[in-house]
């Protein structure tokens, strides 16, 4: 029998933490390995899988355009590209979309956008404020933007034009403009952070203060968008619109895919020549995220997300009043966090994978949930037994 494992290691680059499982199908919610056990699976492949596994809807957008046109380049139209495009602008408050193929590059099309509309607009402006804990992407323009030291400072020096400041502090925002500043570029909720939220007329003060000085407010939805917090976008729930919008992750129900938004006041700084992407916008992709939005709107997932993120949060919060580790549920729709007091997070998802049940370890002190938008009440009661059976594994011997 062949060792995955082994050869993984053998052949891969070892740069991912990966749990010592070989997944190998999928449906709906659940997961099965190489060995035949079964999973649930409240990690949707890091808020990508909106749908679950091998969704009808996903597998047969998949399968009929591969049958039919699976790569052109953008030197020609295709018709998912304009229909996808055009769903989008229909269902948020922006003008313009430029595809790609990943969060990190959405980011850096919103990053190299905002500087391009500095030049033309505010005499060469070009730095983006981003905030402490903020994440977004590994490239080396969106890993400057990224606030967490730790994934920056081994490739420093990255390219300059960033400043960061705490989170939830609308006046370091004010302190860190000056006359240099182009945008503002944070997550309406911080995910890989830890699923950290705003705190109220947080992100209202930014849109006011972007107003006023003049300057952009860019949003990261790529973990926060398509569902995931209760409604489409999780700006809707603030009461603002950005000016650029990055997506990603579940726009295509687990196809590769990004996605730049952008007012068109705006967009149409970028002309022909100044950015562009090979494989983004391809038939494969697009299509498939066109047959996923449409079935998220249609299907009324976003409201199915926030009812079952009701009840989910009910059976979390429930664990408070058992075990005094657990501090804070945190999050929105469908993308929580369980907090403890000690760093026990990663063996309470080591407890949780061996009773069924993935979540990951977001921080030392956090585990993150993000089933599918469609996950059953009976599967977030099965989960949630999982993890209190975990927790009392893991703090029962220091009782």
């Amino acid at each position: 029998m062949t060792d995955w494992i082994a050869d993984e290691r053998r052949y891969l680059v070892q740069n991912y933490g990966r749990q010592p499982v070989v997944l190998e199908r999928g449906e709906g919610t659940r997961v099965w390995d190489a060995d035949g056990n079964e999973y649930l699976d409240f990690v949707g492949g890091l808020a990508v899988n909106v749908l679950g596994h091998a969704h009808p809807v996903v597998a047969e957008a998949l399968a009929k355009q591969a049958r039919t046109l699976i790569h052109t380049s953008n030197l020609y139209y295709t018709e998912p590209m304009i229909e996808l495009a055009k769903l989008l602008v229909e269902n948020s408050a922006l003008d313009r979309v430029f595809f790609c193929n990943s969060g990190a590059e959405a980011i850096e099309a919103a990053i190299k956008l905002a500087r391009r509309w500095g030049h033309d607009t505010k005499n060469g402006a070009h730095e983006v404020i981003a905030t402490l804990d903020g994440f977004h992407g590994r490239t080396m323009g969106a890993l400057g933007a990224t606030g967490t030291a730790r994934y920056r400072e081994p490739f420093e020096p990255l390219a300059p034009g960033y400043v960061h400041v705490p989170w939830n502090d609308i006046d370091a925002i004010k302190a860190a403009t000056n006359p240099k500043t182009v945008a503002v570029l944070l997550e309406p909720i911080q995910g890989e952070g830890g699923v950290n939220m705003p705190t109220p007329g947080y992100l209202q003060a930014i849109r006011a203060w972007c107003d006023e000085q003049g300057i952009l407010l860019i949003l990261d939805e790529v973990q926060t968008g398509v569902g995931r917090t209760g409604t489409l976008w999780a700006y809707e729930q603030e009461g603002i619109e950005p000016d650029i919008m990055a997506l990603a992750k579940g726009l295509a129900g687990g196809v590769p895919i990004g996605a730049m938004l952008a007012k068109e006041a705006i967009a149409a700084h970028l002309v022909p020549g100044d950015h562009g992407t090979t494989f983004g916008a391809n038939p494969l992709a697009t299509a498939t995220g066109l047959a996923t939005l449409n079935y998220v709107i249609e299907q009324q997932l976003p409201a199915r997300a926030a009812k079952a993120s009701d009840h989910l949060q009910s059976r979390l919060r429930s664990l408070e009043d058992r075990f005094e580790e657990v501090t804070e549920v945190r999050g929105r729709g469908l993308l929580l966090a369980l907090a403890f007091s000690k760093d026990i997070a990663v063996e309470v998802v080591t407890q949780c994978r061996q009773r069924g049940l993935l979540v990951n370890n977001v921080r030392p002190n956090a585990i993150r949930l993000m089933p599918p938008l469609n996950v059953t009440d009976d599967e977030i009661d099965r989960a949630c037994d999982i993890i209190e059976a975990a927790l009392t594994a893991v703090l029962a011997p220091a009782k």
